[in-house]
């Protein structure tokens, strides 16, 4: 597994939750985010799992591209409730942002809407070029 630092974080957002553009200075906060005190991210590494397990039933979802340097001060690599703390990237470690709960156009670089083809594979292939490590 790689130790050097991502280059983008990823947001995965449910179709319950539409995200429009141009985004605005804060989206909404999810439940869980607002229930854990961070927001949940994921590694480009991390995303197809992260989909297949969490968002396995959705007809679509909305991937924000955060630039890992825009919120790099306030990542912790964690586990998933945000209990263990490690070294960046370990597998079962995900970054959360510790920044007030604030997602929006400062921290988001650009988005991408992905439909779910009876399985999230073939997006996660015509993804490959932007979800970058």
């Amino acid at each position: 597994m790689s130790t050097a630092e991502p280059s983008y974080l990823y947001k995965l957002i449910p179709s319950t939750a539409p995200v429009r553009e141009p985004l605005p200075d804060q989206l909404p906060i999810s439940e869980i985010d607002l229930k854990s005190g961070f927001v949940h991210l994921s590694t480009a590494l991390q995303v197809p799992n992260t989909l297949k397990i969490f968002f396995k039933d959705e007809p679509l979802v909305y991937v924000l591209r955060i630039p890992y340097g825009r919120v790099a001060r306030d990542i912790r690599f964690e586990d998933p409730e945000g209990r263990v703390c490690g070294p960046r990237p370990e597998e079962g470690l995900f970054p959360h942002l510790y920044n007030g709960l604030k997602l929006g156009k400062d921290e988001v670089e650009s988005m991408s809407v992905w439909t779910n083809e009876e399985g999230w594979d073939k997006p996660l292939a015509a993804a490959k070029p932007w979800l970058r490590y």
